[in-house]
């Protein structure tokens, strides 16, 4: 399992960087590192109050659709996790690549790290963030439309959106680094892998 999982997110993180990459190599190449420009950077925290607030914010999100979201979605849906699902302490190690590499790093280099910034830079922080929080909540919802119709996939777009919203937050307060989004996003991964793990609800 743990190299099915390694594979898995070496593939991910290539399908997910190589836009940015040629993207990067065309405009940025002799300015930055491709890290740097990407945001995989230290992050500088200047407002701490508000950097703060905006985690306990994602965490409450990440929780609610754990809680309340998830148990709503049936049972014949496939989430990208259920492979963990009754799996146990066996299956933790690989849902930690899976949780803070495949999906968490993958996704955040893409959406936070590339769109965002693209978008931010272009049409300012509060419409560019809210743009590619929609596709971030679009790539996890909309899929769903087709088989439960549309009420539980627009919750999942909304919360998901929000959470990709709140992040993009996040990076800013730290100095547009991708590595406060990339270390929540792997928690919330992680943590809708243990509770399928160990069949908490």
């Amino acid at each position: 399992m743990l190299v099915n999982e390694l594979l898995t997110a070496i593939v991910q993180l290539f399908a997910m960087s190589i836009i940015p990459l040629i993207w990067w190599l065309v405009t940025a190449r002799t300015e930055f590192s491709f890290f740097i420009w990407i945001g995989l950077r230290k992050p500088i925290v200047i407002e701490k109050k508000t950097f703060t607030i905006a985690v306990f914010i994602s965490l409450l999100i990440i929780v609610f659709m754990s809680l309340v979201l998830d148990p709503m979605l049936p049972d014949d849906i496939q989430l990208a996790n259920e492979r963990f699902g009754g799996q146990g302490i066996k299956a933790f190690v690989p849902a930690i690549v899976f949780a803070f590499f495949a999906t968490g790093l993958a996704e955040e280099i893409l959406f936070r790290g590339f769109i965002g910034k693209k978008l931010c830079d272009k049409l300012g922080f509060l419409i560019g963030n809210t743009l590619q929080a929609l596709l971030f909540g679009l790539l996890h919802g909309a899929t769903m439309f087709r088989v439960l119709g549309i009420a539980i996939p627009l919750l999942v777009i909304a919360f998901t959106g929000s959470l990709g919203w709140v992040m993009g937050y996040i990076n800013k307060k730290a100095s547009n680094s991708i590595i406060p989004s990339w270390l929540l996003h792997g928690v919330a991964n992680l943590y809708a892998a243990i509770i399928i793990m160990f069949e908490l609800l």
